[in-house]
């Protein structure tokens, strides 16, 4: 005896998918900028400094007067050196009255011959040419004043905004072969 059977035979259903991948472009301009730097304001003062050097009082100790000084101080000196030997004189013609009552005129005139004309003595001594403490040195000092005004910079940035492109993607189907489902029954 034969059992019935039944036999299934099936066929896939085969599907064709275009597919068309989505597009995405993303791009980030750079943002547009303006920086300027004002130049700081400098502001410079100053005092000069003076130096006073007096010197006039060495010049005249080694002997370096101006012609204005110099013949001031020969003509003081001539008149005092006139004014010795008007005295000088007077002096030795009082001596001369006196002594011609007495008869010693010979002697009266060697001795004052030996007063004008004998060995004269200078003084020896040691001379710091110039004096100590000739110079004199006056000093002022100058001062500097520098006074900066800070100016901030100037920044304008302006933010692009991002070019954004996106096409979507896209999936399309064709069915090349329908699913089917056979059923036998053998006897």
């Amino acid at each position: 005896m034969r059992l019935p059977q039944i036999q299934i035979r099936t066929t896939d259903a085969k599907i064709d998918l275009h597919i068309a991948k989505p597009q995405q472009h993303i791009e980030q301009p750079k943002a547009t900028q303006h920086i300027k730097q004002p130049s700081a304001i400098l502001d410079i003062n100053t005092t000069r400094s003076v130096l006073k050097i007096d010197s006039s009082q060495a010049r005249r100790d080694i002997g370096m007067i101006g012609p204005l000084e110099s013949s001031k101080n020969y003509a003081e000196k001539g008149k005092q050196e006139a004014l010795k030997g008007m005295a000088r004189r007077a002096r030795e013609g009082r001596q001369m009255m006196d002594s011609a009552g007495k008869d010693q005129g010979g002697s009266i005139i060697q001795n004052i011959a030996k007063q004008n004309h004998g060995p004269h003595r200078t003084s020896f001594n040691i001379k710091f040419v110039p004096s100590i403490g000739s110079v004199k040195i006056d000093y002022t000092p100058g001062k500097t004043d520098v006074n900066i005004q800070r100016r901030e910079p100037i920044i304008d940035a302006q933010v692009n905004k991002p070019i954004h492109e996106y096409t979507p993607g896209k999936v399309t189907g064709t069915m090349i072969q329908r699913p089917d489902v056979d059923i036998d029954v053998i006897i």
